[in-house]
């Protein structure tokens, strides 16, 4: 068996995510931009070309050859930018001959994935950002503010919107003043959930939005009977600090692996 399956939980979640946020997608939207997701073998692929992260354009939770065969035929025949994401120390001979057969040259320094307990009594977190749940009316605004925190194009704004008020999605808004400047989102299923989305505008950064809302997620969670957590951000590395990665950290997650990512070929 592929070494890569010694941590199932954590990955099949972040898929559930990626995967119910394809489901509830206005099918509008899929069509004007070509979203496409498949699901297979505890994970999925994913495809969003007009998005410029990775998170909406790779492979992932794939534990055996055969799926990631499959996944790769599939992603091969899409547009953008597109990566296979995998624990690269814990995969199998059998799989990293697989990716040096394709030539797939790594990306980066990585994603840092993290997990932590639900908390045994209610976080607290000192600071002027308030968390607070996010409307169904107030959808498009999440989505847009989501948008402008990471660089997203606007139109982009329909599928996270679509998240807000859907079955396992909890969507939260910080706000300073009364005003939101921060987004993040948790999708939560069978006592696991994920937690994504987090992202504060620019010109309110640095003022403690974001451990905020990690406090704000894990108390929900904990509140919906989740008992374990489970994030990524890119990889902290010599030449770069990643202020994220050092706020989950403070929050009591601890970095279970380092996940790479891989470059597909463009399309022919």
């Amino acid at each position: 068996m592929d070494r890569q399956a010694t941590i199932v939980e954590e990955d099949n979640i972040e898929a559930k995510a990626f995967i119910d946020l394809f489901k509830v997608a206005p099918q509008t939207f899929q069509n004007q931009v070509h979203f496409d997701c498949v699901s297979l073998g505890g994970g999925c692929a994913i495809s969003l070309p007009s998005a410029p992260a990775i998170g909406l354009n790779r492979i992932l939770g794939l534990r055996s050859v055969d799926d990631l065969h499959i996944a790769y035929e599939w992603m091969r025949k899409k547009h953008g930018r597109r990566y296979l994401q995998l624990n690269a120390q814990a995969a199998s001979a059998k799989t990293r001959e697989w990716i040096e057969t394709r030539g797939l040259p790594a990306h980066g320094a990585g994603w840092a994935k993290l997990r932590r307990e639900a908390p045994l009594a209610p976080m607290s977190h000192i600071g002027h950002v308030l968390p607070r749940k996010v409307t169904v009316d107030e959808a498009e605004k999440f989505g847009a503010m989501m948008c402008a925190g990471f660089g997203f194009p606007e139109s982009l704004t329909p599928l996270w919107s679509a998240i807000v008020g859907k079955k396992g999605w909890t969507c939260f808004f910080g706000e300073l003043n009364g005003e939101p400047i921060a987004t993040a989102a948790m999708y939560a299923s069978n006592g696991w959930a994920w937690l994504g989305g987090g992202t504060t505008v620019f010109r309110a950064r640095n003022r403690g939005a974001q451990k905020a809302l990690i406090a704000a997620r894990l108390n929900e969670g904990a509140a919906q009977g989740v008992k374990t957590f489970v994030v990524e951000t890119a990889q902290p590395s010599a030449d770069e600090t990643n202020v994220s990665h050092a706020n989950l950290l403070t929050s009591g997650f601890r970095q279970i692996y380092t996940r790479m990512n891989y470059l597909l070929p463009e399309k022919s």
